[in-house]
């Protein structure tokens, strides 16, 4: 098998099955958020930057 038959084999298979793998992907990773048991973590992620800090004052780094 020549290198160019080699080339045109992986072209065609990543321009169909490829293609669908890419697009499966891209719809799971899309409804991930969405699923139901994600409801409690999202809302933890979208309130963290109003959680209060602890250390009190200003963060210097220590």
């Amino acid at each position: 098998m020549s290198p160019h038959s080699t080339y045109e084999t992986l072209r065609q298979f990543a321009d169909s099955w490829g293609l669908v793998a890419t697009f499966v992907l891209f719809v799971v990773l899309v409804a991930w958020p969405f699923r139901p048991g994600a409801r409690k973590a999202n809302e933890e992620a979208a309130n963290m930057i109003f959680a209060e800090d602890n250390r009190g004052g200003d963060y210097n780094g220590e």
